[in-house]
């Protein structure tokens, strides 16, 4: 099973150490800022 906690730091982590904004991110992976949110809060990684 997938733990969305860790694997909402791991995003968070990464996006961080390539310099993107969570807005940055979203317009990159074309979804929603909240969406991007949502990840790395582990509340949904859909």
């Amino acid at each position: 099973m997938i733990n969305l906690e860790k694997t909402g730091k791991r995003i968070s982590s990464l996006r961080r150490e390539r310099g993107y904004t969570g807005e940055a991110l979203a317009e990159r992976l074309q979804v929603s800022p909240q969406a991007v949110s949502k990840w790395e809060n582990g509340l949904s990684l859909t």
